[in-house]
């Protein structure tokens, strides 16, 4: 591919940084590509954490081709990190490698970094340009932005529903409301999120498994299920496996011990009410370094959570059918006005399948 313009080069950086869609939670993804003359002479994405960046993969392809990269340009996708953590600084590695401009998608958000990385660059006398493809860049890590700047997660709440809004009948017959093509495309989204989140009553009702399926994924995320009594079987399928946090509000040592011989964690968060607080988990949630939180819950948690304004945007699936008088998306009091109505913006609307699938962003 002839790269012509930093367009073209943050673009395709893009592209590369959407091979990691899966894999470098808590690091954000990042695409680079490394360019003379219009020629891409190294590219590369950021591996698991603890592994390379994407900027010193691009610096070891180029190398891996016999390419010398001294005077290219390198078009990254996030910043080039500063400081070291699990892994030198990427800024250093660019530097030492001898490239003569670097133009970064997005300015990044971590404190430790925060311009730092585009300043050393320019010290060392490498051009520097920031804010080509912003948007994307920003979308590409939107949870990773989320909790570097607000301390919480990113939160995604699944549904799938009739186009009256429904997603079960009254006796609990939900499967399958939507069509094997937007089941498989929201297993996607589970395998892009740090965690999947539930309630316990779903957890009860169903017995789901809340893993990953039909997609491709070399990691499977981390399961949550909010248990305020605990109430969850020590035999639930979401156990299967161990690394499931159980966050609930009332402590119970006897069903606690047995949660714990599966492998689970508990997290005790009460709020006055005796329930699991949830804002206080959300940002315990960031504080364990998850990015995107991924909830499918029944009608009751997903309402306590809207209400407590811990929801960031709704996926939804609706199905071209009507349920009638069934069970509804979310347990929201009634209004009395509707200036108490709780606003959403359209963020994409795209049909999968037989299916709708709506993204909505709260303002």
């Amino acid at each position: 591919m002839n790269i012509t313009n930093d367009d073209d080069g943050i673009r395709l950086a893009l592209e590369w940084a959407a091979k990691g869609m899966f894999i470098t939670t808590p690091n954000p993804r990042v695409g680079c590509v490394i360019v003379r003359a219009g020629e891409v002479i190294g590219a590369g994405a950021t591996q698991p954490a603890g592994q390379a960046h994407a900027e010193v993969q691009a610096l070891r392809d180029a190398a891996q081709r016999g390419n010398d990269v001294r005077g290219a340009t390198a078009y990254v996708t996030l910043e080039p990190c500063s400081h070291h953590g699990r892994t030198p600084p990427c800024a250093d590695a660019l530097v030492a490698a001898g490239v003569a401009r670097v133009v970064a998608a997005i300015g990044d958000p971590n404190p430790l970094v925060a311009g730092q990385g585009l300043a050393k660059l320019q010290a060392a006398g490498i051009a520097v340009a920031c804010g080509v493809r912003e948007d994307e860049a920003h979308e590409m890590n939107i949870g990773f932005f989320s909790r570097m700047q607000r301390g919480r997660p990113w939160v995604r709440m699944k549904a799938a529903a009739s186009l009256d809004g429904k997603t079960a009948l009254h006796n609990g017959q939900s499967q399958w409301i939507t069509s094997e093509a937007a089941r498989t495309d929201g297993h996607w989204w589970r395998a892009r999120a740090c965690a999947i989140l539930t309630g316990s009553g779903t957890v009860n009702e169903d017995d789901p498994q809340l893993t990953v399926r039909g997609v491709d994924t070399p990691r499977q995320p981390r399961r949550i299920v909010v248990d305020s009594r605990l109430q969850i079987s020590p035999d639930a399928r979401v156990l299967a496996g161990g690394g499931t946090w159980i966050v609930a509000a009332q402590p119970n040592p006897e069903k606690e011990a047995l949660l714990r011989e599966r492998g689970a964690e508990i997290i005790m968060l009460p709020n006055a009410a005796g329930k699991v607080d949830l804002p206080a988990l959300m940002q315990e949630l960031g504080r364990r370094q998850i990015n995107e939180l991924h909830v499918e819950a029944g009608s009751r948690l997903n309402g306590a959570l809207i209400a407590e304004g811990c929801v960031d945007e709704l996926l939804l699936y609706l199905a071209p059918s009507l349920l009638g008088d069934a069970q509804g998306l979310f347990d929201l009091p009634a209004l009395e006005s509707l200036d108490g109505r709780r606003a959403l913006s359209f963020h994409e609307v795209r049909q999968i399948g037989a299916d709708l699938r709506i993204l909505a962003r709260f303002s």
